[in-house]
């Protein structure tokens, strides 16, 4: 029932439960789509769209089932547990010979595999919120294990310092503008970091100076420990929807009034590269999965919420994508769409414009620390030795410190968005999207059918069942790998 208390916290019925996963995948990805679809070719894209759309939905569903596989092996083993706190307690009232007797019978009479009761769809209910950390431990190999924890560090490191890129560049943007009116970035205007902005501060110097300012009032939260409060998600996911449903309505517009000035191709193969790392990223919500749907207070249904919930995602990223390349030059489109609306010929309402341009300024800032936080804390998982405690200095200082100063140095020498996006998408992001649900999917059936028996259902076993599909999806990120590797070092010859 919705609001009901448990260990997993306040739960929620699915359809809540499905805006939720909508605002966690909708994020700063879909504000460097619309230049990426322009740069790839508007069929491309879509076609490419679609099909990553699919994939993840498919990864989705492995980590659903390999999230119902450890709930049922943590419960058989509490069952398991306290059936042998109820033989030792029987046991030491009888004397020794009668304890023999007894133990003997009852091996005799229990059976080897109690497919029954471990067959039954209760055992798979999706109760206690199993991290996919966690999951690792429980099918993975010790180098399995580290392996996954180094892939989700690399990922939260490319997320930090497309934070720590995207805000200053937003800022410098917004207060670069250029005009007496202030009215931004004119539609043949293109700028160049050596471009004065300030008197004889240059426009990177500017970005420079925000990141430092950026970094010295967000970067101590790293050293603490920061919760996502409910009221503030309620607030970022607000603003989210104004801003994305303002840019959508003004594009429509002004195509509608036959201003549109984009003439976007229909393939160019030199933009696939970015285009994908940008769509993975966009889709990214697995490593999320366990805090997001254990609270589901019916999961009856999953799948096909989940379904829905791609469907409308793919739809949103189409529209704002599609309006986007039609209103908007392709050699205009910046890397965060919003700073396209800062043209007084776009928005006339000074009001609206500066939304839109520090739109990314609220969001994201708020999202800084809270990530921060869970790659330090991934650190120290990874480093942690059972029994172990770590010296003060390491704890508070060292940890906090190579988790803030490596994204705080690559958005100090860039701040191409949509390259660290498409980068940060193609390799981690590929990883935790693909190789990772994969494996563990894999894994965790060959796990369940030892301990539970082959006969034992799972009732959220992924509609991809079959072996192929593990197989398909590990191929596909492999060639992925291999494509944005290659596309990368034939760019840098080019060069």
């Amino acid at each position: 029932m919705a609001g009901e208390i448990t260990e997993t916290g306040e739960l929620y019925s699915p359809y809540v439960g499905l805006v939720y996963m909508f605002n966690l995948i909708v994020g700063t990805g879909a504000l460097t789509m619309p230049k990426a679809f322009a740069s790839a070719g508007w069929l491309v894209s879509l076609f490419l769209l679609v099909f990553l759309g699919f994939m993840s939905f498919v990864t989705t569903t492995f980590v659903v089932e390999a999230m119902a596989a450890a709930n049922a092996q943590l419960r058989w083993k509490r069952m398991e547990n306290r059936q042998e706190e109820d033989d030792d307690s029987s046991s030491t009232a009888s004397d020794s010979d009668s304890l023999v007797q007894d133990n003997y019978e009852r091996a005799e009479k229990r059976p080897i595999l109690s497919v029954q009761r471990r067959g039954s769809p209760n055992l798979f209910e999706i109760t206690d919120r199993v991290e996919m950390g966690q999951m690792a431990s429980m099918f993975f190999s010790k180098v399995g294990v580290n392996l996954f924890y180094f892939c989700i560090i690399i990922y939260l490191y490319g997320d930090l310092a497309i934070y720590a890129a995207a805000v200053p560049f937003s800022l410098m943007q917004v207060s670069c503008a250029t005009g007496n009116d202030s009215c931004g970035v004119e539609a043949d205007t293109k700028y160049n970091d050596t471009d004065l902005c300030w008197g004889r501060l240059r426009r990177v110097d500017v970005y420079r100076i925000y990141l430092a300012v950026f970094t010295l009032l967000l970067g101590p939260f790293t050293f603490f420990d920061v919760q996502k409060t409910k009221y503030l998600q309620i607030l970022t996911s607000l603003m989210r929807w104004v801003a994305f449903t303002i840019m959508i309505v003004l594009a429509l517009v002004r195509i509608g009034r036959g201003h549109g000035e984009g003439h976007p191709p229909l393939a160019d193969l030199s933009g696939v590269r970015n285009l994908f790392g940008v769509c993975v990223y966009s889709f990214m919500c697995q490593h999320s999965l366990p805090s997001l749907l254990t609270p589901v207070s019916s999961k009856r249904h999953l799948t096909r919420l989940v379904f829905l919930d791609y469907v409308l995602i793919l739809a949103f990223y189409s529209l704002l994508s599609f309006t986007a390349i039609f209103c908007f030059r392709g050699d205009s489109l910046l890397d965060m769409y919003t700073l396209n609306f800062a043209r007084c010929d776009i928005v006339s309402a000074a009001a609206v414009r500066f939304f839109l341009g520090l739109f990314p300024v609220f969001t994201i800032s708020t999202n800084f620390p809270i990530i921060a936080v869970t790659l330090r804390n991934n650190w120290k998982t990874l480093f942690h030795r059972e029994g172990g405690t770590y010296p003060w200095v390491v704890d508070r200082v060292v940890f906090p410190t190579i988790t803030l100063v490596p994204p705080v140095l690559v958005a100090f020498c860039t701040h191409d968005l949509e390259s660290l996006v498409g980068i940060t998408g193609a390799y981690a992001g590929t990883g935790i999207q693909y190789v990772i649900p994969a494996f563990l999917v894999y894994l965790c059936r060959k796990d369940t059918q030892l301990a539970l028996g082959p006969r034992a259902a799972n009732q959220h076993r992924s509609p991809f069942h079959h072996t192929f599909w593990v197989g398909f999806v590990l191929l596909w990120a492999f060639s992925c790998f291999l494509f944005v590797t290659a596309n990368i070092v034939l760019s840098e010859t080019k060069i």
